[in-house]
């Protein structure tokens, strides 16, 4: 063994304690080991920093970008409530769905922000069937690390393997590829967890339950406003047709308020909120609040010859994405005090609808538009989102005190989600059929989101994990010095000397275990970083062909099963779930050995040996 060897092990061995000790984080190590490195000469300061044109690390940067777009879209959110909606009250069904839809999901993008989406939607389920959240939460991390088995772009292992192919001259993997092996660990880890989810503890969270935040419904339950709503569409020879709203005077004719109107454009359907200015057209859908108790709904039809239309939910909650609702107090100095609700006049101010006030706890029924506002009464204001978030910053005359928990769940591109498909459907065809290079592919579907509107720059620059970013580009000066200094080849020699004789599976299973071993204490993608050489090496001094090593290595990368810290995903459910070490350790260790099993027998026969 060269001094050199020995001096990029004792760097190796260091990187890798302090990756195990998780001091200090893992992007300021790799930071180091790039920045120390070059001192050695094995490596230049050049060679050092060239990860950071490797167009692997743009791709992941890309999909990142992508991923969020689904989110920002509402294309995640609308699978978690197709998934409730489906499995019904079945916890069996609802294992089956989950597992399947994070599966495939998280195919196409990070399988972090997989799990990030699906634990509020999870935790909702299990609350809304009863169970407790451990039923579903390791289900979930463990079909988001499956997921990175199902695509090239499933997870960035995935890609640093395939880029270590193309480095050595050799054919990469396509897009495709991974999918067989995905597809059948996927379906097993479904009937796995059906087995195994009687070994996770049916505990509940032993502290004690967080103060609920109010949501929409219990607000229309204390202001008594379920049969105040009206949903109707102005049809062509209306007299609302061509008028606007301050010339109607809907409020003080008819008893009437204008809460929002629904508008199809060209290639899109607008809910916003009306000034008085609003003129209104032929086929506005308008949503009413009837806050006279003397209107009658027939009556209206007829005088405006309006068509009633069905509502989904009590008074607009299915609406939302769209509109809002806030509660706040009249200020002890409010200009406000002393006026009318009609005199306030929230709507031109704030963009916002009065529809409700409380006095010393007390709803008030009747007569809200003309009751003298004092200081401390409380109004349940409505309108849209953005007009809601802009009243947070004017205290002068009026404090919010409570917004509902639905605001976490505002989508900031609601209605873009055909857009946002339309872009991932896009990227994937381009990837599939080779026309353009993988990178480029993905930058397109960030370009067009963006024109698009699923995404602004903002968003795109924040959601990018630049921490993982730098870990990959960290260790890649290791690779290559590994390389240069005869490390890779024995480390190969050594795996040969060990296995003997043995058939050319116990080569990939030892492979995959030394993968997956290592991956207990440094990062898949690190593990990655060091091992695919490793396994190219290992192809080359056997004479067959890399590619079933090299995937080998890339599903191992994606098996941190065993324990909560192999894997951020892991990491992220350990809480929600009030899991504890041990169940990682139990329902981890044995799906790996069949995932061991199902790799060393599949990859061969759909990879031959044979070059």
């Amino acid at each position: 063994m060269n001094p050199s060897l020995l001096i990029v092990l004792a760097f190796l061995g260091a990187a890798v304690g302090m990756f195990a000790l998780n001091r200090p984080r893992m992007d300021a190590v790799a930071l180091i080991v790039l920045t120390t490195l070059p001192f050695t000469g094995i490596v230049t300061m050049g060679e050092a920093l060239s990860g950071f044109s490797d167009p692997n690390i743009v791709l992941i940067a890309a999909l990142f970008v992508v991923g969020e777009g689904l989110v920002r879209t509402g294309v995640a959110q609308r699978l978690g409530d197709w998934l409730t909606h489906t499995a019904g009250g079945s916890e069996t069904r609802m294992l089956i769905l989950l597992m399947l839809a994070v599966g495939i999901l998280g195919s196409v993008m990070s399988s972090t922000g997989v799990v990030a989406i699906f634990i509020p939607v999870a935790l909702r389920i299990a609350h809304g069937m009863g169970l407790a959240p451990g039923r579903l939460m390791m289900p979930l991390s463990m079909a988001a690390l499956i997921s990175g088995m199902m695509t090239l772009v499933g997870t960035a292992p995935n890609l640093v393997v395939n880029s270590e192919l193309m480095r050595s001259n050799v054919d990469g993997f396509r897009f495709f590829s991974f999918t067989p092996f995905g597809s059948v660990i996927l379906l097993l880890g479904v009937a796995y967890m059906l087995f195994a989810r009687r070994w996770l503890s049916a505990r509940a969270d032993p502290e004690r339950p967080r103060t609920r935040r109010r949501s929409l419904r219990d607000w229309i339950e204390q202001y008594q406003l379920a049969s105040r709503e009206l949903r109707v569409r102005i049809p062509q020879g209306s007299p609302l047709v061509g008028r606007t709203l301050s010339e109607l005077d809907l409020r003080q004719t008819s008893g009437i308020n204008v809460i929002a109107i629904e508008r199809n454009r060209r290639l899109s359907h607008e809910v916003f909120g009306p000034s008085a200015r609003t003129l209104l057209e032929a086929d506005d859908i308008l949503l009413l609040d009837l806050f006279s108790p003397g209107t009658s709904v027939e009556e209206l039809l007829n005088r405006y010859a309006l068509q009633r239309l069905p509502l989904g939910g009590e008074y607009f909650a299915d609406w939302s994405q769209e509109i809002g609702m806030v509660e706040v107090m009249v200020a002890e100095n409010s200009g406000l005090v002393g006026k009318t609700v009609v005199e306030a006049q929230f709507r031109s101010d704030y963009g916002l609808t009065a529809i409700g006030l409380r006095r010393r706890d007390a709803a008030v029924e009747q007569g809200l538009r003309d009751i003298k506002l004092k200081f401390g009464d409380t109004l349940l204001l409505i309108g849209p989102w953005k007009d809601i978030r802009r009243l947070q910053a004017d205290t002068t005359n009026l404090l919010v005190l409570n917004l509902p928990s639905e605001v976490d769940e505002v989508l900031p591109a609601a209605g873009r989600a055909p857009q946002a498909m339309f872009c991932l459907v896009l990227m994937v065809v381009l990837m599939v059929t080779g026309v353009v290079p993988n990178v480029q592919a993905a930058l397109i579907a960030c370009l067009l989101m963006g024109a698009l509107r699923c995404i602004d720059f903002e968003s795109a620059y924040r959601c990018i994990h630049w921490k993982s970013l730098i870990l990959i580009v960290g260790m890649l000066p290791f690779s290559t010095a590994l390389e240069r200094t005869g490390g890779v080849e024995l480390a190969a020699r050594t795996l040969m000397t060990v296995t003997g004789d043995a058939s050319l599976y116990v080569v990939l299973a030892c492979l995959f275990l030394i993968t997956a071993v290592l991956g207990l204490f440094i990062s898949n993608t690190a593990t990655a970083v060091l091992m695919a050489p490793v396994a190219v090496a290992l192809a080359r001094d056997l004479n067959v062909s890399p590619h079933p090593f090299a995937m080998i290595v890339a599903l191992a990368a994606s098996s941190a099963f065993m324990t909560p810290v192999s894997s951020p995903v892991n990491t992220l459910v350990l809480g929600p779930g009030n899991y504890q070490f041990s169940d990682f350790v139990k329902v981890g260790v044995p799906f790996t050995l069949i995932v061991l099993v199902v790799c060393v027998l599949m990859v061969p026969w759909l990879l031959p040996f044979t070059r």
